[in-house]
């Protein structure tokens, strides 16, 4: 079962980079073969298409999310909780394969519009968003705590092209969502 998950896993990275690289409809699933160093028959044994490897992905990233949203919707709106949510998040979206995810996502637009699975993570990060302002929050404490998560994601975009070393670049997202979250504090609080 091991051996299972590992080519899995393997074949998604692989599959991934290709499509980061060469674009998402260029790959096809000989190259991903090629690349692995199997046959296309061992690499149907684990997906069919590229869709079913796109849709492997994207439900990896949905159950990370949805881990998320069980442990927030659990527990009361202080800012204790949001400035916790604020760090699991970071280290989510700052490690494994997330950035290269996101990278596939911003290079493939085109051809995942429309797609339901990413429809669905769409509708999780507004979840996210939700989870982490109160009812009677003013439309900037939403900018706000909305851009406090966004954050952490521009850190891998904003700044592609800097030689910026992981941490540093986590911490600096880390620390502009937190001032942000704290921005988003209604007075009194």
């Amino acid at each position: 079962m091991r051996a299972q998950t590992d080519t899995r896993a393997r074949i998604q990275e692989v599959a991934l980079q290709l499509f980061t690289e060469q674009g998402y409809e260029a790959t096809s699933l000989r190259e991903i073969a090629e690349s692995l160093g199997v046959t296309k028959a061992a690499l149907y044994y684990h997906f069919k298409t590229k869709e079913d490897i796109v849709a492997s992905l994207a439900e990896d990233r949905q159950a990370v999310m949805e881990r998320l949203i069980a442990w927030a919707q659990g527990l009361p709106r202080t800012i204790e909780t949001r400035r916790e949510f604020i760090r699991r998040y970071a280290d989510e979206v700052h490690s494994g394969r997330h950035h290269a995810f996101m990278r596939f996502m911003e290079r493939n637009q085109t051809a995942l519009r429309g797609h339901p699975k990413f429809d669905r993570m769409r509708d999780m990060m507004n979840t996210l968003s939700g989870l982490m302002w109160d009812e009677d929050a003013t439309t900037a404490q939403r900018l706000r705590t909305s851009m406090a998560i966004f954050t952490l994601h521009a850190a891998w975009f904003v700044l592609k092209d800097e030689k910026i070393p992981d941490e540093e670049r986590k911490q600096a997202a880390l620390d502009l969502a937190l001032d942000l979250l704290e921005s988003a504090r209604p007075t009194g609080s």
